[in-house]
This record gives C-alpha cells, sequence and structure tokens, in this order.
C-alpha cells in the first residue's frame, strides 16, 4: 500500500514538471473579454434594439388603444350599468368581456412575435460579437480568449478594444466626394 502511494507522488510530480518546463519555454498569450458588456455597449446592439421598437411600435400602439379604449367602455358601464335595462347592461358587460378576452390573446401574440424578434436580433448580435473578439484574437497574436473571468487583470483585458472594433464598424460609409 505504502509503494502505491509513493509510485502515485512520484508520477504526480513528474506530471507537474513536465507543463512547467513547456510554459517556459513558449509564453501563452491569454485575452480576457466581458461578453456583457460587449453585448450592452456595441453600437450593433442599440442599432437592434432601435429596429425592434421601430418594428414593433405600430402594434403596441394599437394594443394600448384597445385597452384605453376598454377602459372607457368599463368607466362607462360602471358608471350607467345601474340605470340600463337589463338586457342592454348584460350585452355591454359580454361585449367588455369579449374584449378584453381578444386584447390579452393580442398581447400574448405580441410578446411571443417580440420574444422571438429578440432572440433573433440578439443571436445575430453574438455572432458578431463572438466575429469580432476572433478577429482581434488573430491579430492581437492571442492564443488564448477567456469569457467572463472571475478575475483579469487589465493588461489582458481586451473588451474596450474589441468595442472600438465593433464601433468603427458601425459607423456609415463616408458620402462620395461629388465631381
Amino acid at each position: 500500500m505504502r509503494i502505491k502511494t509513493v509510485m502515485l507522488a512520484l508520477v504526480a510530480f513528474a506530471a507537474s514538471a513536465l507543463p512547467l518546463g513547456a510554459a517556459q519555454a513558449q509564453q501563452v498569450k491569454i485575452g480576457v473579454v466581458n461578453v456583457a458588456r460587449l453585448l450592452q455597449e456595441a453600437p450593433q446592439a442599440q442599432a437592434a434594439s432601435a429596429s425592434l421598437e421601430n418594428e414593433f411600435a405600430a402594434r403596441r400602439r394599437e394594443l394600448e388603444n384597445t385597452q384605453r379604449d376598454l377602459k372607457a367602455r368599463e368607466d362607462k358601464l360602471q358608471k350607467d350599468g345601474a340605470t340600463m335595462a337589463e338586457a342592454d347592461r348584460r350585452n355591454s358587460e359580454k361585449t367588455l368581456r369579449d374584449g378584453q378576452r381578444e386584447l390579452a390573446r393580442k398581447q400574448n401574440e405580441f410578446l411571443e412575435d417580440l420574444n422571438v424578434r429578440r432572440n433573433e436580433a440578439l443571436g445575430q448580435l453574438q455572432r458578431t460579437v463572438l466575429a469580432e473578439v476572433q478577429v482581434y484574437a488573430k491579430s492581437a497574436g492571442l492564443d488564448v480568449v477567456v469569457a467572463d473571468a472571475l478575475f483579469a487583470s487589465p493588461a489582458v483585458d481586451i473588451t474596450s478594444q474589441v468595442l472600438t472594433a465593433l464601433q468603427s464598424k458601425n459607423k456609415p460609409a463616408a458620402p462620395a466626394a461629388k465631381p
């Protein structure tokens, strides 16, 4: 039993000494990137957000108008309900319930569509950020890029450089000079 322990200790010592020699022979260049910051601050993120807002603005306004209309009908029913004929009051209540159900259905549909498009836009943004990190890493001669490390010294943090590259790629093309 003791021989096994000694042998394991010797093997562990020998194995730990090998990587040390290899690391001394070649320096590994490491970069660390804060992905959350890139996804939040990249101009492509703001552009995607604005695009989604524009795409869904009309539907959002329509839902808000319908909601206001239903609220006005509900207030009128509460105000005039006591003086209305029983059949008229029931019809108004049914119409109001149907309208509220339809509004809820449209709101759910709106949220589902918005979430699908938001996820598509986020996926595209993530692919853009990943590609830019890879381009920067290759141009800087980095061997490894770590995303979202628990700690990284500013010397290895490449987030600002990648963000600058993303910003430069998002600038509109300069207008052609007129002859």
